[in-house]
């Protein structure tokens, strides 16, 4: 194999761990045990009249060639392969299901992006809820400024790298309040209250992660009936189907690398609307239901919700739905949260 091996390292201190770790022929891929060769990219772009064509070789139909034609020019067929792939009998030869049409894939694409806006919608709400229920709990429970406080953390190198990018991401800022406050107080960032406004998703489930005090933790939790454990988790994977959402990926079908924890006992009848499949968007949207349940009781999010899956005509089963899922309580009507807050 000499001569098949790609390497280069700029730190030589480093080259014999480095070695080891990423050495590898160049042009392989290590597949059953072994080194098998890759094959060099052949094939060639195509226009999109030839993509139609192309598709109708495979055994789609398409009602109206430039019509699809348009969808293409604006979609890429790349992209709209993601939804068309299930639909073929024969990967390898991508040879379509019989009834398989280009208006039904359409169909389905425009759905998975409705349904991305509306998951968006209610992510939203749901963040800044949690924000405020952090900033509050904190602020009372720890101070003002108690995102500077070392102590509060689980881990003190997480929190300082929470804090960096929090730093970051005021620095970044051109909120005018965070820049009042900032020419104004002497303190490294502002309170609480206020740096909890420029947080991501993503930063604000890795802060509670790390928060120490347990009973901060599930004074934050109780406001939605929740234990400490469950809504880590539900933030964790929320920050995931939010980043998935803002950058256009798909939901439909998705099995998600980060799955929700289902609630074992609270709130009463909860865990029962979980789905086995945890891994898909369903249970993504029990959580959803259930928070907006919480935060927004008049909320008109569940009717929206089935309007667009009826509207779109889906079969939800590849989104991890089960069978039953119409009578189950979570999708007629709201589930009462505890008044104490246990």
């Amino acid at each position: 194999m000499a001569g098949c091996y790609a390497y280069s390292s700029p730190n030589k201190t480093r080259q014999g761990s480095a070695r080891k770790r990423f050495l590898k022929p160049a042009g392989y891929f290590f597949a059953g045990g072994r080194y098998k060769m890759k094959r060099p990219f052949s094939k060639r772009p195509t226009s999109f009249p030839e993509q139609v064509k192309l598709l109708q070789q495979r055994g789609m139909t398409v009602g109206d060639p430039v019509q699809a034609e348009f969808y293409l020019q604006q979609l890429n067929y790349y992209r709209l392969g993601a939804y068309w792939l299930p639909f073929e009998d024969d990967h390898a030869k991508h040879r379509f299901r019989a009834g398989t049409s280009f208006e039904g894939v359409l169909n389905l694409y425009v759905f998975d992006r409705e349904l991305r806006l509306l998951l968006l919608d209610a992510i939203e709400r749901i963040e800044v809820s949690v924000r405020t229920q952090w900033a509050y709990q904190l602020a009372h429970s720890h101070g003002t400024h108690a995102h500077l406080d070392p102590s509060l953390a689980f881990r003190a190198d997480r929190w300082q790298n929470n804090l960096d990018k929090l730093s970051d991401e005021v620095r970044r800022s051109d909120e005018v309040f965070i820049r009042h406050l900032l020419d104004t107080y002497s303190e490294r960032l502002p309170a609480v209250w206020a740096v909890c406004e420029v947080m991501s998703l993503g930063l604000l489930s890795r802060w509670y992660n790390n928060l120490g005090p347990m009973r901060t933790r599930r004074a934050i939790a109780a406001s939605y009936g929740l234990d400490e454990k469950v809504l880590e988790s539900w933030l964790r994977h929320l920050s995931l189907v939010r980043n998935t959402c803002a950058h256009h990926s798909r939901l439909w079908n998705r099995d998600f690398t980060i799955t929700p924890a289902v609630p074992r006992s609270k709130p009463s009848g909860l865990p029962q609307q979980f789905s086995k499949h945890s891994r898909k968007v369903y249970n993504t949207l029990v959580i959803l239901l259930y928070l907006m349940d919480s935060i927004a009781p008049q909320h008109h999010w569940r009717q929206r919700l089935k309007d667009l899956i009826y509207n779109h005509g889906i079969q939800v089963a590849a989104m991890g739905f089960p069978a039953n899922w119409q009578q189950l309580p979570i999708w007629k009507l709201q589930i009462t949260l505890p008044t104490t807050g246990e």
